[in-house]
């Protein structure tokens, strides 16, 4: 039994309907804060699905056109090429990163021709999906070297600025690469390209399916733990990202997003530089197959997305991005 007066105030009164719910919500999603990521595929009128990611595919080049008009009809600004590089194509250098018959670069190429700038396009820079061992630069002893990878990176970065993407992406994690990439564009007249630099990226648990799609699991025999973050370490983040700022970067992401919601919160308070979230494929398959298999409600989806929006990030690249779009 309940004695004495209760308090003047009770929480629970805006929560009581729909409508006083939305007036003090404090966070909110739209279709503008999304990233829809897309994977290539060589060959013609090929829609493959990927079988460690429920839903989501690789795109021969011709069959771009219909999933781009989808995206711009549901009102998301950007979207993330990644590519399926033939093993024939690939060797210890990455040199097929700098073909400018690449999957990306022919991607790039038919999306301007028939969108123009209605819709931004993003494009990694890293070697991972063009290197015969999977990782993201050149293997010396089972180390990635820093400033030979740094130099291949320059020239895959301004290789697709001549393509015409609007933000170039550097995903590699290899020290001083936004400020050389920053320094090559702009001597070559392409100031206006955008730098998101992956500058908090961890050595995660969470890569395989996409691993998986852009065809690198098998080669790669070794982990990325010399290079990519240690997920125990938060400090060692602001100075990732206070160096990408003062060499240039426009805009950084953190990878993964949800296990590090902590980072993209202390980032966006300590710099007030746009941060983006990347919801990555094992985040995103974890959910998939939690409702499917009816772990788990749909909505989830949104409770997930809107996580990263509370702690700060700009935008979110996610697999959901189309899904949820409709929703909005």
């Amino acid at each position: 039994m309940i004695t004495g007066k209760f308090p003047n105030l009770r929480l629970r009164r805006p929560r009581k309907y729909d409508w006083s719910r939305k007036l003090v919500q404090e966070n909110n999603l739209s279709s503008n804060d999304l990233i829809y990521p897309l994977f290539l595929t060589e060959g013609n009128n090929k829609k493959k699905l990927i079988k460690s990611m429920p839903n989501i595919y690789q795109y021969s080049i011709n069959k771009l056109g219909n999933i781009v008009n989808n995206v711009l009809e549901n009102k998301i600004p950007m979207i993330a090429l990644f590519p399926s590089t033939p093993g024939h194509k690939k060797n210890a250098y990455g040199e097929e990163a700098l073909n400018e018959d690449n999957l990306i670069c022919r991607a790039i190429r038919f999306i301007k021709k028939r969108f123009k700038n209605d819709i931004g396009i993003m494009c990694d820079v890293a070697l991972d999906p063009y290197t015969s061992h999977g990782h993201d630069g050149i293997l010396k002893n089972n180390y990635v070297l820093n400033d030979k990878t740094v130099n291949i990176l320059m020239k895959q970065a301004l290789l697709q600025a001549q393509m015409g993407c609007d933000v170039i992406a550097p995903s590699d994690m290899m020290d001083g690469r936004i400020g050389k990439i920053r320094k090559f564009l702009d001597n070559n007249n392409y100031q206006d390209v955008q730098l998101l630099s992956y500058a908090v990226k961890y050595a995660s648990n969470f890569y395989g399916p996409f691993r998986d799609a852009v065809g690198s699991k098998k080669s790669l025999k070794s982990d990325k733990k010399n290079y990519q973050m240690d997920f125990s370490n938060s400090s060692e983040a602001f100075r990732e990202v206070a160096l990408d700022v003062k060499e240039g970067a426009d805009m950084v992401m953190v990878k993964p997003g949800m296990p590090y919601l902590d980072v993209i919160k202390s980032i966006k308070e300590n710099f007030k530089i746009p941060v983006l979230a990347y919801q990555v494929s094992g985040e995103y398959s974890l959910i998939k197959n939690g409702i499917k298999n009816n772990l788990i409600k749909k909505d989830a989806i949104l409770e997930s997305l809107m996580s990263f929006k509370r702690a700060g990030a700009s935008a979110i690249v996610s697999y959901f991005a189309l899904e949820i779009a409709k929703k909005l």
